[in-house]
């Protein structure tokens, strides 16, 4: 009777302690993995992004005084990082498209427009290809998109 309460006992520690190990893992794994990129687009330090924001696996960070904007994307199968420097842009535009009925939103990008030589930078937000559930991360995507477009119009006017 002892024996196979010990066992039970056991199966039911490791049951809960795998998943929870797993876990902090994967989090302490994530974390370093954002910090080396923070500092590969920090270039010598002159960014320095204290802004930092996460949301269906995609990382915004944002030095609003040096003025530098990153989008980290981890949703895709391989990672896609995305720098802007804001010094060098006039505007930011947020873009929806729809598909051909124009109903379903297939894609939201942020379009920054360069103040010289009239150059456009498109940022993809969201891809409904990178959406496993099919439009399951839309509204919360499309919220942040328009939050940072106005954090970052608030950073380029300034």
């Amino acid at each position: 009777m002892d024996t196979s309460i010990a066992i039970i006992g056991l199966v039911l520690t490791v049951l809960i302690a795998l998943p929870i190990f797993y876990s902090i893992r994967s989090n302490s794994m994530n974390k370093s993995k954002i910090e080396k990129i923070k500092a590969e687009f920090s270039q010598n330090n002159r960014f320095k992004f204290e802004t930092t924001e996460t949301l269906n696996k995609k990382v915004m960070a944002l030095d609003e005084k040096n003025k530098g904007f990153l989008l980290m994307d981890f949703n895709l199968k391989s990672e896609k990082n995305s720098f802007v420097d804001l010094k060098d842009i006039q505007t930011s535009k947020l873009v929806v498209t729809k598909d051909n009925s124009g109903e379903t939103i297939t894609q939201i990008d942020l379009e920054f427009h360069y103040k010289e030589n009239k150059k456009i930078k498109s940022v993809p937000f969201y891809k409904i290809e990178n959406d496993q559930m099919g439009q399951l991360c839309l509204y919360e995507d499309h919220q942040l998109a328009k939050k940072y477009k106005q954090i970052i119009d608030n950073c380029i006017s300034i």
